[in-house]
């Protein structure tokens, strides 16, 4: 079992930067988790999240369009972590945001394992 926490989400100014952190816990093989980051609008359903951003365990990124050259996802491994770096924030940046742990399977016993967290709120004011 893997606890997922995020942090770091609040108010801001469009123009302005936040940076979310996200924690998995115990994470004891976590540089063999693939992390990401996803976001819910404002009054959508939660299974509606759409992925902000990626990482591969071989720090292989991803981004969605809408964020590319704005958001910046790193990690730290040896704190368990990665960190949504997010600049030039828009008023539609505003959402609720999850973190994602994907713990690798065991081939031929189970697949992978995805763990979100409770999610942490960024509003973005025109």
């Amino acid at each position: 079992q893997v606890q997922v926490e995020e942090s770091g989400g609040g108010l801001v100014q469009a123009g302005g930067s936040l940076r979310l952190s996200c924690l998995a816990s115990p994470g004891v093989t976590f540089s063999t988790y693939g992390m990401a980051w996803y976001r819910r609008p404002p009054g959508e359903k939660r299974e509606l999240a759409t992925m902000v951003a990626s990482i591969t365990k071989d720090l292989e990124t991803d981004y969605a369009s809408s964020v590319q050259g704005r958001f910046t996802l790193y990690r730290d491994n040896a704190n368990k972590k990665v960190y949504l770096q997010m600049n030039s924030l828009k008023p539609e940046d505003t959402a609720m945001y999850y973190c994602k742990a994907t713990v690798p399977g065991v081939r031929g016993l189970y697949g992978d394992l995805d763990y979100y967290g409770p999610g942490t709120q960024v509003v973005v004011s025109a």
